[in-house]
């Protein structure tokens, strides 16, 4: 199994910037890749941001050239760097990490909460 732990989610004035940690812990030499979504109220959960473990990268094209998604292997974490907030940002992040044990996985950490004001 995997456990992952966000932190770093909170209230941010619009044009601010925010950092997401995801800590993955348990058998995290089995990840493959690892995302970060997010989902506003009443609205559908979606992808912002992915990172495999070779380091190619994607983006959704609302946060292209404003959020960048990193990890640090040796802390088993991922980062999610967000600049240039807007009010539409607003929603729960969760981090995910999909990969192979006895069969394909996902798995979601709890979500942290982040909130632009506008």
């Amino acid at each position: 199994q995997v456990q992952l732990v966000e932190s770093g989610g909170g209230l941010v004035q619009a044009g601010g910037s925010l950092r997401l940690s995801c800590s993955a812990s348990g058998s995290v030499f089995s990840i493959n890749a690892m995302g970060w979504y997010r989902q506003a109220p009443g609205k559908p959960r979606e992808l912002v941001a992915g990172i495999t473990s070779s380091g190619s990268t994607l983006y959704a094209d609302s946060v292209k050239e404003r959020f960048t998604v990193s990890r640090d292997n040796a802390k088993n974490t991922v980062y999610l760097q967000m600049n240039s907030l807007k009010p539409e940002d607003t929603g729960v992040y969760y981090c995910n990490a999909e990969g192979i044990l006895a069969a394909k996985y996902t798995y979601w950490g709890q979500g942290t909460q982040v909130t632009v004001s506008s």
